[in-house]
């Protein structure tokens, strides 16, 4: 029998589901451990928003990115309304913005200098000096959180993210890449946030070490080292990046492999989609803000006034007699 535990009936699950399910985040626990961390798998709902903007792969790998992170934060946070991931920078990609709508919608963009992207090398870091601000709404609350982007990922700008907002030690993995197969190439994508939230002071163990040189009697004072989350850093360290984006590998298969021998419970799976919150009537309202003059310099020579949707290339035309009455 296996060692995932299936917390609808705290019975030992007789088998792992070995069926790949791309669009979902698998909440998990392991107890032994105290840890709790979640799985994000996307496929169709990234390949969808990347191929609509046909960025190049530079950028759609780090808008790829901003979405996966930006799952895990929004589920791993509870929200129940919206969270935006943004950046802004000086680098070659300017902007990224990246919106999650409770339960399950997600959308993003990205904004880039043509000229430094050329101009940078395969292993450049394109971002440059800026920051990287999470956003959360919740009906009338708001709250932000920023942090410096100064050369690091988004994975290591996203645990400076919680170790500021909720001193909680935290592992973030990302990983985008397409699968190319002799039918197509489609975009894909995997990530996985673990947290260590201890229970009891008893994981706490204090190291002692040779004070070398220093004066008879004297003492080094050295932090607890924590026994349980060293173990979990260790095993989620073997983790492969193509284990993330393995088509033919699931997330629960792969929590087997790591954490079989402590026993983990893994919970119900959300599903993620590609839904932008535009909408004709949205952009009507927002037409109909602007003064007659400001919408006839917008009409074009067809007689139209045409908006496209930076989020999903949606394009819309309007007659601007319409709104006249």
């Amino acid at each position: 029998m296996s060692g995932i535990v299936t917390p609808r009936t705290g019975q030992r699950a007789r088998a792992i589901c070995d069926e790949p399910c791309d669009d979902t985040v698998l909440p998990f626990a392991v107890e032994r451990l105290d840890l709790r961390g979640r799985i994000v798998r996307l496929g169709d709902s990234l390949d969808h928003i990347l191929t609509k903007h046909n960025y190049p792969p530079r950028v759609s790998r780090l808008l790829g990115e901003a979405c996966v992170l930006t799952v895990l934060l929004a589920t791993s946070l509870k929200i129940g309304g919206r969270l935006q991931l943004q950046t802004l920078s000086d680098g070659a990609v300017s902007m990224l913005v990246a919106d999650f709508d409770a339960p399950d919608r997600l959308r993003a963009l990205a904004r880039f200098d043509t000229r430094k992207l050329s101009e940078s090398p395969p292993w450049a870091d394109l971002f440059g000096f800026g920051y990287l601000a999470v956003t959360v709404e919740e009906g009338v609350s708001r709250y932000q959180g920023i942090v410096a982007l100064r050369g690091q990922g988004l994975a290591d700008a996203a645990r400076q993210y919680f170790d500021q907002s909720a001193q909680i030690p935290t592992q973030v993995r990302l990983v985008v890449a397409e699968n190319v197969t002799e039918a197509c190439e489609a975009w894909r994508a995997g990530g996985l946030l673990t947290q260590f939230l201890p229970g009891s002071p008893r994981r706490h163990i204090q190291v002692d070490l040779d004070p070398g040189d220093a004066p008879s009697g004297f003492t080094i004072a050295t932090p607890p080292r924590n026994e349980a989350w060293a173990e979990a850093e260790a095993l989620l360290s073997t983790v492969e990046d193509h284990e993330l984006v393995d088509p033919s590998l699931s997330s629960e298969r792969l929590l087997y492999r790591l954490f079989h021998e402590q026993g983990v419970v893994v919970y119900r799976p959300q599903r993620v989609k590609d839904r932008c919150r535009c909408s004709d009537e949205r952009v009507r309202a927002m037409l109909a803000g602007f003064t007659p003059r400001e919408r006839r310099e917008m009409t074009g020579d067809d007689g139209v006034i045409g908006v496209t949707c930076e989020f999903c290339s949606t394009y819309r035309a309007f007659n601007p007699g319409d709104f006249e009455n």
